[in-house]
């Protein structure tokens, strides 16, 4: 926990390679203060086909989901870092953008959570 999910158009790769846009989303989850570096997790869907505002802008959109207890402030301040550093090193990608949502504690669960 946390999961970054990055969906991209399929040409932002040709720009800057696939392990480097994740690992630019990880470091910057990292820097926030708010994970561990063993905890974040960062995968990418490359789309070849879609409609962006009946367009074909380019685009990177982060769904980021994380494990509740976290206030506005911060989530608003992870946000905005890793839509920054994006935006950085991809100052050619017109549309950038995050969302955040939160798992409820009392409903997740993983393998390492089972007795066996």
């Amino acid at each position: 926990m946390p999961h970054f999910i990055i969906d991209c158009s399929e040409n932002v790769i040709r720009l800057k390679s696939a392990d480097d846009i994740m690992q630019d989303v990880f470091n910057a989850a990292l820097s926030t203060g708010l994970f561990d570096e063993s905890e974040i997790k960062v995968r990418i869907n490359l789309y070849s086909y879609y409609n962006n505002g009946n367009s074909l802008k380019d685009f990177i959109h982060v769904f980021t989901y994380i494990m509740e207890g976290r206030n506005t402030e911060q989530k608003a301040n992870l946000s905005k870092v890793i839509v920054s550093k994006l935006n950085r090193v991809l100052p050619e990608v017109p549309v950038i953008s995050i969302n955040i949502k939160d798992f409820e504690k009392a409903s997740y669960f993983n393998k390492t959570m089972l007795e066996l």
